[in-house]
């Protein structure tokens, strides 16, 4: 067993042990190991094959990979001074390293020998796909470039990976360095009595008196949904839009950031022949082109915005008639917004979370995956990096096919939002498959006293999501790496699984499974879930056009924006006047904290949510009009769908499972936008 515990490939990561200090001896034994690898490989005479050539160029990348995986996934779940200087220390390195390896012109020649290869032929379609994308990426990577171009594409690439880094720490520093302490409980009035059991156990966890309030998502989007305070409201609102800005630590604003990211975006795309960086992006996605998405986006703004008008007039009518405000401010909407659905439906946010404790909906959503795939998610043994981490397997026929690590709630020095990382991928090698491993996070609020943690039905419903994402990663049949699970899958199209996952949370058979009242133990009424079915498509119209915003705004500012002296404010601001029916105060800095495109993987790509939930609402129309979650569709989905990975373009894919192309009449019945409003 290694002394490092990141060079330890045995089995899972041994969490528990990885110290910062263990980052970068480990990173600089395995990039030597790579490079000797590379050096052998291309100074080889022979002519390649899969055996000789691409099973130990993979081991010695996918090493790499997983210990570095490791590192950045504690950087964001257990971010500490000393595994932060650690990760920023090796950022540029990995960058280099990669671009190294994309302009090996000589590891590009051993591919293309490869290609042109007899044996080719006979390459099962898995693996001919992983020769295809490594051609095309050569390509990406500037590997036909002239040297002196190699060389300035190569510092883009580690410039923009420190950029990105730096990002996404900003935005973790400007969000934990929030603090709000209140002694008077009147301050709170509104807020549910497990919020304020939360925020009172954050102060006494500082040793202060009273309540402690943080931008962490648990403590905001209550106060922003119940606290009656107005004043409060719009504290804890201007601090969080104004993270990462001006308006904070000089240091930690991330609007140079942007301004460079922009830049170098441009220049690498234009290095590679693109007149800009949201056609790079494209190139390997399912959309063809910027004009496009852009049209799909205004196509779908179109039929949203008739409806995100009136849910915005019937908001201000009932905030002004009922609340008594006369202006509705932006840190004003939740809140009305929650009035409304109550008195509209007689029923609260907090009244049904009441019925989903974490334990009923863990085991409920489970339940789903075994009445869908036929597996089964057991508790298992793996070492973690925090103590309300947990691990399961996944079994097929009794047999581990997969397994996955759940860190749900939220807590500083953790990365907001929720997300799935792959720890390790499936693999068949030397006659034995090397399951699959995914890391699942989110941020919920974790248990109160005695109490288990209590989850919104949003909350339930991003579980599902990232399970989702899980699934198409842990039930791969793929045996080839860089094809197998998620890998290889054009990034409009990896939303499928999760926003498909979504919808079982609708149905009255599977909630019945996964509900129970904390207290009584009964599950939820049939009566409370007919207010919530009613009410599924509460501000519908509103909540599409919001994500339209986000889509063009990214699209049009990787496109069109000038990167040297255009204004992404104005661009944004120009873009709400199109599609946006809520208008924030100017001093809102959105974009400042805008992670997906900054530091994500979503640059110029944000409309991939829209445009999959295209394919995952016809995806589960074949289950309504089968009579909901069912075995047999179940494993048609899991055979065309989960099991191919990247092993062939997602189009093909969705047109195995549903027998034709994919239409947009199921999103709009699923979102409520199908009868005629008038403007």
């Amino acid at each position: 067993m290694s002394a490092n515990p990141l060079l330890d490939f045995t089995d899972l990561p041994r969490f528990a042990e990885i110290q910062a200090a263990h980052v970068t001896p480990a990173i600089d034994t395995l990039l030597d190991e790579a490079r000797k690898t590379i050096a052998d490989l291309t100074a080889s005479t022979e002519t390649p094959d899969w055996e000789s050539f691409i099973d130990p160029l993979t081991d010695a990348i996918e090493r790499l990979g997983r210990a570095w995986g490791a590192v950045g996934h504690l950087n964001a779940v257990v971010n500490t001074p000393e595994l932060r200087e650690a990760y920023n220390a090796n950022v540029p390195k990995i960058a280099v390293f990669f671009t190294e390896v994309g302009q090996n012109l000589a590891l590009f020649d051993r591919y293309k020998a490869l290609v042109a290869a007899p044996a080719y032929a006979n390459y099962s379609a898995a693996r001919k796909t992983v020769l295809q994308n490594n051609l095309r990426d050569f390509r990406l990577s500037g590997a036909e470039l002239p040297e002196a171009e190699k060389t300035r594409f190569a510092a883009i690439q580690e410039r923009l990976a420190e950029l990105s880094a730096r990002f996404e720490q900003n935005v973790l520093d400007a969000t934990d360095a929030f603090s709000l302490f209140i002694e008077d409980p009147a301050r709170l009035s509104g807020l549910p009595d497990d919020v304020v059991a939360m925020l009172a156990e954050s102060a006494a966890r500082d040793s202060k008196p009273g309540y402690k309030l943080s931008l962490q998502f648990p403590c905001y989007l209550p106060v922003m949904q119940y606290a009656d305070d107005r004043d409060l409201r719009k504290t804890l609102y201007d601090a969080y839009v104004t993270r990462a800005s001006e308006f904070g630590k000089p240091e930690l604003d991330n609007a140079p950031v942007i301004r460079e990211k922009l830049l170098l975006a441009r220049e690498e795309a234009q290095l590679l022949g693109f007149a800009n960086y949201a056609e790079l992006s494209l190139y390997t996605k399912m959309a063809d082109s910027p004009a496009e998405v852009i049209r799909f986006l205004r196509d779908l703004a179109a039929r949203a915005l008739p409806f995100a008008r009136k849910d915005r007039s019937e908001l201000e009518a009932f905030a002004r008639e009922t609340l008594g405000l006369d202006t509705l401010e932006a840190w004003d909407i939740a809140y009305a917004a929650e009035k409304l659905r109550t008195e509209r439906y007689s029923f609260s946010d907090q009244e049904v979370k009441q019925y989903f404790p974490e334990p009923k909906v863990v085991a409920g959503l489970f339940g789903v995956v075994r009445t869908l795939f036929g597996v089964e998610v057991v508790p298992a043994k793996a070492p973690v990096w925090h103590k309300d981490v947990s691990y399961y397997s996944i079994l097929k026929d009794g047999n581990v096919i997969g397994g996955f690590y759940f860190d749900l709630y939220a807590r500083e020095g953790k990365r907001s939002g929720a997300w799935m990382d792959d720890a390790r991928g499936r693999r068949l090698k030397a006659g034995k498959v090397q399951t699959p491993v995914a890391y699942l996070t989110c941020n919920f609020s974790g248990p109160v006293g005695d109490k288990p943690a209590l989850f919104t039905h949003d909350e339930v419903t991003t579980l599902f999501h990232e399970f989702g994402h899980g699934l198409h990663h842990m039930l791969t049949r793929v045996d080839e790496l860089a094809v197998s699970g998620i890998s290889g899958v054009e990034w409009d199209a990896v939303e499928l699984p999760s926003q498909f996952m979504e919808n079982f949370c609708w149905e009255w058979e599977v909630l019945q499974g996964m509900t129970g009242h904390v207290d009584s133990g009964e599950p939820l009424p049939r009566a409370l879930f007919d207010k919530m079915t009613a009410a599924r498509h509460f501000q519908s119209g509103m909540q599409t056009v919001r994500q339209l915003e986000f889509g063009l705004f990214d699209m049009r500012m990787y496109g069109e924006l000038d990167p040297q002296n255009g204004d992404w404010e104005a661009l944004l601001a120009e873009v709400r006047r199109e599609v946006a029916v809520n208008q924030p105060p100017a001093y809102n800095r959105f974009a400042n904290s805008f992670g997906h495109i900054f530091a994500g993987g979503y640059s110029a790509g944000y409309y991939s949510y829209k445009w999959a939930e295209v394919l995952s609402a016809d995806a589960y129309a074949a289950f309504e009009e089968t009579g909901g979650a069912n075995p047999e569709m179940g494993s048609r989905f899991w055979n065309e769908i989960l099991a191919v990975g990247g092993s062939r373009p997602a189009l093909e894919s969705f047109r195995a499972f549903r027998g034709r192309d994919p239409q947009i009449d199921a999103l709009l019945r699923h979102s409520g936008m199908v009868e005629t409003v008038s403007a």
